[in-house]
């Protein structure tokens, strides 16, 4: 809907600029470095719009070509992330396994041995 909206006051800003320059007809001089030409206006006022037009549009293009690459490099970022996060996962469910083995070795009671003579006993 938001492309329709932006198309529709795109044609309507160009018909805006045709019917200008068709109402603006006669020569203009445009000095250039080297120079002055007498150009109808029309031609100028055409000129301009489409080089706007140009402009616009390549610095548009630049910007979604940047973020296109923006979102390909934090996908990459998340798919390395999701696959360090199962690694640690795999880890810690082989950790609490074998943890889980370990305490259920039955461990020999600790001996309570008196060596260096109690004097209560």
């Amino acid at each position: 809907m938001k492309f329709q909206w932006t198309l529709l006051l795109g044609l309507i800003f160009a018909l805006v600029v045709a019917w200008f320059a068709i109402v603006n007809v006669e020569q203009v001089p445009v000095n250039y470095v080297f120079g002055t030409a007498e150009w109808p206006l029309i031609i100028v006022i055409l000129a301009s719009a489409l080089l706007g037009a140009a402009v616009s549009g390549s610095v548009s293009m630049f910007r979604s070509l940047m973020q296109q690459r923006k979102i390909k490099r934090l996908e990459r970022e998340v798919n390395e992330k999701e696959v360090q996060i199962a690694d640690q996962q795999n880890e810690i469910a082989t950790l609490q396994h074998a943890a889980s083995a370990f305490s259920s070795v039955s461990e020999p009671e600790p001996r309570n041995s008196n060596l260096g003579g109690d004097p209560g006993s």
